[in-house]
């Protein structure tokens, strides 16, 4: 009875955040299988939960998500604009609700190699604007967890970029 009441005129394209995720990769992907998009899905919706840890998704972080998505077999410039897009529009809800599920489907469906890929790429994008913060780090360090990955795995990926810890830089 009151669906007739609640129903507009047409069906809306109002998707959440996860799902216009999966559906613009998806489209970008046209001959990848679902393994695949989920994968490539949640390494885009981990890397725009990090660049929006500190509450901030700056030109430098999406600089470094570009370069990533790119890695991406098949992957095109416009699809990484499309996918890009959707980051924007839907970063809050990306960055918070859904980092569980896209760890979940990594350690799932990728093996070690590729969760210590995706960590890599995590901690760079943290890295990108030369500086990252402790909320960055403990974003990183939960979702290491998360991976089934161990703190050693962070260390070792983490060294690299030492030197924009912001809790080591004297003030």
């Amino acid at each position: 009875m009151f669906g007739r009441w609640l129903r507009g005129e047409g069906p809306t394209e109002d998707l959440s955040g996860a799902d216009a995720l999966r559906t613009s990769i998806a489209r970008e992907l046209p001959g990848a299988d679902a393994e695949t998009v989920t994968v490539v899905t949640s390494m885009a919706g981990l890397l725009g939960a990090v660049a929006y840890a500190d509450r901030h998704y700056s030109a430098e972080e999406e600089a470094r998500v570009r370069i990533e998505l790119g890695r991406v077999q098949g992957m095109t410039a416009s699809g990484i604009d499309a996918i890009c897009k959707v980051l924007r529009e839907h970063i809050v809800e990306l960055s918070t609700v859904q980092i569980p599920r896209y760890a979940r489907a990594l350690t799932e469906l990728g093996d070690t190699d590729l969760r210590r890929e995706v960590l890599r790429a995590l901690i760079d994008l943290a890295a990108a604007d030369q500086s990252i913060s402790l909320a960055e780090t403990n974003l990183l360090r939960q979702i290491t967890k998360s991976l089934g990955l161990s703190q050693q795995d962070y260390v070792e990926l983490q060294a690299p970029h030492r030197a924009h810890l912001d809790s080591l830089k004297n003030d």
